[in-house]
């Protein structure tokens, strides 16, 4: 008996020695019931993990193939194939997931949980949020519920992460664990959830799913070295359909620019709280020459709303397209400005960083 349930009866026995007229016995045999119908309701609680399992799995699919640069003797290179995961957002045949594990595949193949297999027919990469989709002929497909946004989520819910972990004939493999952290920037592009549920290679793809049977969010990476355990990161599920809708769209993302090039506070980089500003290293669109923004200058807020990092703009961002106008805060020859920009088009990838941070 829990200790709730313990209290619960200690406390009723307490109730009928003082109840007057009670007898003994009939205060025992109350006490007795009450003892049973507390076991009975800790006996009865279901666990809702084995239910939210059954209820996705359908909607998680396998993703399989031969990486560039394989062998194409069969005979040789027939077991060196890599896979991932994927998760079905149309009945129709659409798949998200991550950009790393279709680029590069080659004859590469679905698998449901059915076990029925599918051709690649069509596929749509966004590199910078490492988010793609894949289209196969089928129909009537299970679709996965997504949480419209993981923002509301808290920091020790249990999750659910649903994959292709190792070996491909462990797909659709369930792991448990909780959410260990939000709005994590790491090396990404955007903000990632960070969870303590197992994620492996094959994983990267898959559903991380909340207690509600909703995909919170798409596992994408982890830290995997000695002395680390359980540090596994996915993109939440707000920006995964900003991308895919985008995709789906227009067939890519058309991110909007300052057309600048930016450099981060010492303090921002190592992770520390800061409201330093960022620093323009190097101006690069004709929209940022004709605003007056110049290299020393440094940048406080966009439209009121303060930012820090790169991934802030990142974020900020999802809700603007190019050839908005925005209001910039800055610091400029030593004076508080205001000066108004005109977003270009240019989408520059943190690969492509040298010294500073391009955006």
């Amino acid at each position: 008996m829990s200790k709730v349930g313990k209290k619960s009866v200690v406390v009723l026995l307490c109730g009928l020695m003082l109840t007057s007229g009670a007898s003994a016995v009939e205060a025992k045999s109350k006490v007795n019931k009450a003892i049973t119908t507390v076991k009975s309701t800790e006996t009865n609680i279901v666990d809702p993990v084995p239910q939210i399992v059954k209820n996705i799995s359908p909607s998680v699919v396998g993703i399989i193939g031969k990486a560039t640069g394989s062998s194409q003797n069969d005979s040789v290179d027939r077991y060196n194939l890599t896979h991932g995961t994927g998760v079905i957002i149309k009945s129709n045949g659409w798949i998200v997931t991550n950009a790393h594990v279709i680029e590069g595949l080659s004859n590469a193949v679905v698998v449901t949980s059915e076990g029925d297999t599918y051709r690649i027919t069509d596929t749509r990469v966004d590199v910078t949020s490492d988010i793609a989709l894949i289209k196969i002929n089928a129909k009537s497909l299970k679709v996965a519920k997504f949480a419209k946004s993981a923002k509301d989520t808290q920091v020790g819910e249990k999750v659910i992460a649903i994959g292709t972990p190792i070996s491909f004939s462990l797909r659709n493999s369930a792991s448990v664990g909780v959410v260990s952290g939000l709005n994590r920037a790491l090396n990404a592009s955007y903000r990632l959830i960070q969870t303590d549920t197992a994620i492996n290679p094959g994983n990267s793809g898959g559903p991380l799913v909340n207690m509600k049977g909703e995909v919170l969010g798409i596992n994408s990476m982890k830290f995997a070295a000695v002395g680390v355990e359980n540090m596994g990161f996915s993109i939440p599920s707000e920006t995964v359909q900003y991308i895919t809708s985008n995709l789906l769209q227009s067939g890519e993302v058309s991110r909007p620019s300052l057309g600048l090039e930016l450099e981060e506070s010492w303090s921002a980089i190592v992770g520390l709280p800061t409201d330093d500003p960022l620093t323009i290293t190097k101006v690069q669109s004709s929209e940022a020459v004709k605003a007056g923004i110049q290299e020393g200058d440094v940048l406080y807020s966009i439209d009121g709303h303060t930012v820090t990092s790169v991934v802030d703009i990142n974020e900020l961002f999802k809700k603007y397209v190019s050839g908005q106008t925005v209001k910039l805060m800055m610091q400029s020859d030593g004076d508080i400005v205001i000066r108004k920009l005109v977003l270009s088009s240019k989408d520059v990838t943190l690969d492509e960083v040298t010294d500073g941070v391009k955006i």
